[in-house]
């Protein structure tokens, strides 16, 4: 006999839209409250967004990514970023690592005493370790990868609303981007009120935080397109509860896999990819709420159309807010 892990009951009937008011009013105060976050809190750039400097070491001794850490937190730089390089071509005598340093205040990058500081602090671990590269990001280069950062985050958001636009109605469409814009509002939030370092990484996960929460999105619109065709006679809250409850199993059971995965990552990841890892755990679970109580709840608002046979602007062809 086969065991089968049933988080939720393979058949459900909760009314998802009981407490509507109270789900889309708790996310608005948690938006506002995250933009008022980073206003007026700021987030905690990393060296990508703030200017530094990045060398590169080589080593006959394997890397202790700990061991330069305590070396060089000695010299008290700020934000310093080791990470191991691995690559199948180098030799077993080829350790490189990674270390990025922030610019110090008023300083465009790192000085060229505080290298030499650092090469010397090193070879403390290994007399023979090898610099074969240094290179400074000044403040002009952050301050366009920030903005490169926004245009990225902005154009996915925008090709997700023309992507639903085109595979189902513009009502589905505000619904899913609003699902988005509540999903990495509140992400920028916790990044702000926590402190934790906002670099690169996290704009890769925010990214990724989009596309996960799109996904479970569309699975659900896609229910509620079918069961719109199924149960033509029923009010459209009763069919968004349906479709809900239909996708549920799979939505909890996606979320809680991808979560135990990531939380792994967490524990175990050490602290180069914490941050993305964080904004990852954050982001399933956001993404999912967003999934079943905002986008369903603008689309209950907003009205669909019932019958896809007929044109957009025909009679009886939209089931309004008011029909509920």
């Amino acid at each position: 006999m086969a065991l089968r892990l049933k988080i939720v009951p393979s058949k459900t009937d909760w009314d998802f839209f009981r407490f509507a008011k109270a789900a889309v009013g708790g996310s608005a105060v948690l938006l506002l409250a995250s933009v008022a976050l980073v206003a007026f809190v700021g987030l905690n750039f990393g060296i990508d967004f703030r200017g530094g400097t990045t060398i590169r070491t080589e080593s006959a001794l394997p890397v202790n990514v700990g061991e330069y850490r305590s070396t060089l937190n000695r010299l008290d730089l700020g934000d310093i970023s080791i990470s191991e390089v691995f690559d199948p071509t180098f030799g077993d005598d080829e350790n490189v690592a990674m270390i990025r340093i922030e610019a110090q205040e008023g300083d465009e990058s790192v000085s060229v005493e505080t290298v030499r500081a650092v090469e010397e602090a090193l070879r403390g671990i290994d007399p023979d370790m090898k610099f074969p590269l240094v290179e400074s990001v000044g403040p002009k280069v952050s301050g366009e990868l920030i903005q490169k950062a926004i245009i990225a985050v902005l154009l996915a958001i925008c090709a997700v609303l023309f992507y639903i636009w085109v595979r189902f109605e513009w009502q589905f469409s505000l619904g899913a981007v609003a699902a988005l814009i509540h999903d990495v509002v509140l992400t920028l939030g916790i990044f702000a009120i926590l402190g934790i370092k906002f670099d690169l990484a996290i704009i890769a996960a925010i990214l990724t935080i989009v596309g996960y929460s799109l996904n479970d999105t569309v699975v659900v619109f896609d229910r509620v397109r079918e069961n719109l065709r199924k149960f033509s006679g029923r009010p459209l809250s009763n069919v968004l509860n349906l479709s809900i409850n239909e996708t549920l199993s799979r939505t909890v059971m996606t979320s809680a896999t991808t979560l135990i995965a990531l939380i792994a990552l967490y524990v175990f990841g050490g602290d180069v990819i914490r941050g993305f890892v964080f904004a990852m755990i954050w982001g399933v679970i956001v993404g999912t709420y967003s999934s079943v109580f905002i986008a369903t709840n603008i689309l209950l608002r907003l009205g669909v159309k019932r019958d896809w046979s007929k044109p957009d602007g025909g009679t009886g062809t939209r089931f309004s807010a008011g029909d509920k």
